[in-house]
């Protein structure tokens, strides 16, 4: 019951987070000055944890240090790619830490660091990386 409820506010907040975005979906990697920007910004907030080459922790699937999950690759070989552009900017704005009860990871929101046009820029160049099928599909969740 306790996971249901989870759910339901992890959802809840996805949506609250979507009105409060910019709403221009989905994000497609046609401009190169979106993906250009979003790589500044990607390197100086995302790639100390997910790597400069999008290719995430070592063992991503495995646990760091202090028992919280490892970045997971943001290059197409994770599973970024199997959300929607909704859920990317809410995890991205607002963190996973803020969002599910108990998350047992660092993933933080950077909502007080970047703008919704800023994050919208660093999912543009996450998805540069990602292979042709991947991205597709992907885009495709957004319709």
């Amino acid at each position: 019951m306790k996971k249901i409820f989870s759910i339901i506010i992890f959802i809840s907040i996805l949506l609250i987070g979507n009105s409060l975005a910019n709403n221009h979906y989905p994000i497609t990697t046609e401009s190169k000055i979106m993906i250009a920007k979003g790589k500044i910004s990607y390197e100086i907030h995302c790639a100390s944890c997910h790597k400069v080459n999008l290719a995430g922790a070592d063992n991503w699937k495995g646990l760091d240090e202090d028992g919280h999950r490892k970045a997971p690759p943001l290059n197409g070989t994770g599973h970024a790619w199997h959300h929607d552009d909704v859920t990317l900017h809410s995890i991205t704005k607002h963190g996973l830490a803020k969002l599910v009860k108990n998350y047992q990871g660092k993933m933080i929101g950077f909502g007080d660091k970047l703008s919704d046009e800023e994050i919208d820029n660093v999912l543009a160049y996450i998805k540069s990386y990602w292979p042709k099928d991947e991205y597709e599909y992907q885009i495709d969740l957004n319709k």
